[in-house]
């Protein structure tokens, strides 16, 4: 089948129109968008047949196991972009119960069997022991969606989850005001995150400087899962008096939900993250104000692209993804 703009344009997720003004060489682009649209043409084939290459990569993708929808996806958008490129062999492991030492545990499996390793990072002695033991044996490593500092790895590829975090908060104060009695909640996924524990912080650092009427009333733990994420949420709104609700991981349906059985439980302000399904239903009927997204086919990109020049002796940049706030208003198509 022969290459498309539209095509080319799905995969840079980018618009057919900033695809065909990268081909005709039109003004009005960036750098970075232009060598990415040209890397993904060139790499479907769209300037002529694609040379093979000799050397197989084998390239590991550890995630955590579950239904948090965001993770389904990105699994999804890791093969399809590893299929893209030739002479790649691909594997996924799920961690149940995923902690630092089943975490740390594969790694140390992964020694002397693999090329390179796309990993969730949990930020954990253990898991960053494990990562530079493997690092030191010439495996090439990149950290995906959350991060983990003072490891050797090529770089991390996923969203400012602080400003995340800030943004959020920012949505908070403007929709809820500067009045008296506005009550917040946040839901938190699991501490052992690093990107939630900052989404937290930027939540609580921009409603101290600049909303310090808004309250953060109660942080619930939920270990993103859904069924306990609507338990939490129906207790909370049964027994205290919040005006919004931020949920930093998954979990949406489960607190969607409860606003939904709730008396008065639209009149809440809801912001979450990552745009699916869900989330984009609960936008139409209202249930959810604003959603955080960071586009996980752009992430499974990026972080295919790095450790596959790492492997093959050129080196790209880490990238973060830009932020973008969806509104009932600019839900775009998948």
């Amino acid at each position: 089948m022969r290459t498309t703009v539209s095509h080319i344009a799905k995969e840079a997720g980018v618009s057919p129109a900033t695809v065909d003004r990268v081909l005709n060489g039109r003004d009005g682009v960036r750098e970075r968008t232009r060598n990415i649209v040209m890397d993904v043409a060139t790499r479907l084939g769209y300037f002529g047949p694609v040379s093979d290459t000799t050397q197989e990569i084998r390239i590991e993708f550890i995630l955590p196991a579950g239904n948090n929808t965001f993770m389904l996806m990105l699994r999804k958008y890791l093969f399809e972009e590893a299929a893209a490129y030739g002479g790649i062999n691909a594997s996924l492991h799920l961690i149940e119960a995923f902690d630092p030492e089943n975490l740390s545990q594969k790694l140390r499996e992964l020694e002397g069997k693999t090329n390179a390793v796309a990993l969730v990072a949990l930020d954990h002695p253990i898991v960053r022991e494990a990562i530079n033991s493997l690092a030191a044996t010439g495996i090439r490593i990149a950290t995906l969606v959350s991060d983990i500092s003072s490891v050797n790895k090529l770089g991390y590829v996923g969203i400012d989850n602080r400003a995340a975090g800030r943004l959020a908060g920012l949505l908070m104060g403007r929709f809820l005001g500067r009045g008296d009695n506005n009550g917040t909640a946040i839901f938190i996924g699991s501490s052992a995150y690093r990107g939630h524990e900052e989404r937290e912080m930027g939540y609580r650092s921009i409603l101290a400087q600049d909303f310090p009427a808004l309250n953060i009333v109660d942080i619930i733990p939920i270990s993103e899962d859904r069924e306990r994420a609507y338990e939490a949420a129906r207790e909370l709104l049964s027994s205290k008096s919040v005006r919004g609700i931020y949920n930093i991981g998954s979990g949406n349906q489960g607190i969607g939900r409860a606003l939904r059985e709730a008396q008065g439980g639209r009149d809440i302000v809801f912001i979450g993250h990552d745009l699916t399904d869900a989330t984009r239903m609960m936008l139409l009927d209202r249930t959810m104000d604003a959603v955080i997204d960071q586009n996980p086919r752009v992430e499974a990109r990026e972080v295919v692209k790095l450790l596959v020049s790492a492997v093959r002796g050129s080196k790209e940049p880490e990238y973060l993804p830009r932020l973008q706030v969806i509104f009932r208003e600019n839900i775009p198509i998948f």
